[in-house]
């Protein structure tokens, strides 16, 4: 990166969490790429998966409706992609966006080419893009109260993993050496800083772990690399989870995995020191600053993480 030019950023994750960090993110820099998860199976995305074998458009909508801007038309065209049908027929909860999104996709042929137009119609400051090109589940290992892995359960499906009674012990995907693409895996080796979370930990962030050609590009890419942490540890997916042991999770899949920072809110991390030592045991230090709502609710604040990012990306440390 040139000195005085904006940082090329690429925000890797899924759901509310990578929304949250768009919208943040799109604040401090007009070079932002998405890459976005692509194993959802619930909901409105479920149905179109199921029934047209497309790639879920559900995160990739909520990315698109992050990225708009706070005029106008970028609130009105982000309020349009996120609205829901509500009847007693089959179009009962389906999100107009991913109806769109599906829409340019059969009649262009190219998912990629497809989520660039209604970026273009969005106005969208910056690009999403899928993490593979071709849909995929998740499989999760799920251990009882006290138990170890030699006494659990399988289950498969973003849904299933999000509502296991249980602990998540690991996740691995289905096909198991699925496509990236390509144009994420470039956007990732040519950019200045990749962002990491926060978000859904098992469905939203590792996944993008578990691809190869994306798993390579992290591991080699010139950038530097930023874990995002979240507020609150997740029912279902990541519950007694310290914020440590997250990123402990995140060695497990990726063992080789460096990292550069991780932001955490000290709010939410009572063992600051366990926490800076693991960071460190990734090569990163730790980067401390209220990104909170001031509601109290685990939600990230758009402005207060803008500013996290911002200085984070302008000296390395807070």
């Amino acid at each position: 990166m040139t000195s005085g030019a904006e940082p090329r950023v690429v925000a890797l994750g899924g759901g509310h969490g990578l929304a949250a960090s768009l919208s943040a993110l799109r604040r401090v820099t007009g070079s932002v790429t998405a890459v976005v998860t692509v194993a959802d199976d619930g909901g409105s995305s479920g149905r179109l998966r199921r029934e047209l074998g497309v790639l879920p458009p559900g995160d990739l909508r909520m990315a698109l409706a992050a990225l708009c801007g706070d005029d106008d038309w970028g609130r009105t065209w982000s309020r349009v992609v996120q609205h829901r049908f509500r009847s007693e027929g089959e179009l009962h909860d389906h999100a107009l966006g991913n109806l769109l999104i599906v829409a340019l996709w059969e009649l262009l042929g190219d998912s990629v080419e497809g989520l660039d137009w209604v970026g273009r119609l969005l106005g969208a400051a910056g690009r999403v893009l899928p993490m593979s090109i071709v849909p995929l589940d998740l499989e999760a290992v799920i251990c009882g109260e006290g138990q170890d892995d030699e006494h659990s359960t399988i289950v498969r499906g973003q849904v299933a993993v999000a509502t296991a009674s249980g602990r998540v012990s690991r996740i691995s995907l289905v096909p198991a050496d699925p496509p990236a693409c390509p144009e994420a895996v470039q956007a990732v080796r040519e950019a200045d800083w990749v962002v990491l979370g926060p978000g859904s930990w098992f469905s939203s962030v590792i996944p993008h772990l578990l691809v190869p050609e994306l798993a390579a590009a992290l591991r080699e890419t010139s950038a530097r690399r930023l874990v995002a942490l979240n507020l609150a540890p997740q029912l279902g997916e990541t519950g007694g989870l310290t914020p440590e042991a997250h990123l402990e999770v995140l060695r497990m899949h990726a063992p080789d995995l460096a990292l550069d920072v991780v932001l955490a809110d000290p709010k939410t991390a009572p063992d600051l020191v366990a926490l800076e030592r693991v960071a460190r045991s990734f090569g990163a230090r730790l980067a401390l600053a209220p990104v909170g709502h001031a509601d109290g609710t685990p939600r990230h604040d758009p402005e207060l993480l803008a500013a996290a990012y911002r200085d984070v990306f302008a000296s390395g440390r807070i």
